[in-house]
């Protein structure tokens, strides 16, 4: 829930400065978190901290995605507690 969270967020910050077209595919689909968070972290269209918890969306990606698409696999408070604090920082 968290990764889709971010990539929410990621997706209606486009949107409300109406620039949603630059994180699109010609299809008008919306790119994969991981090409959102490229994208995301250097626009210019506002100032984003440069954090290096930011970086670590790619860790919430990859808990996110095994909990999702790998049926054995489920996160545990653990894998959470791991990245809680890189988390808010980037819903923040």
């Amino acid at each position: 829930m968290v990764r889709r969270l971010i990539e929410t967020l990621i997706i209606e910050c486009y949107e409300h400065h109406e620039i949603d077209s630059k994180i699109k595919n010609a299809n008008g689909d919306f790119f994969a978190l991981k090409d959102l968070t490229s994208k995301f972290l250097s626009e210019t269209e506002w100032n984003v901290s440069r954090s290096k918890n930011l970086e670590k969306i790619a860790d919430i990606k990859v808990i996110g995605d095994l909990s999702a698409h790998n049926r054995r696999y489920n996160a545990r408070d653990y894998d959470i507690n791991n990245v809680k604090a890189d988390i808010r920082i980037a819903v923040e």
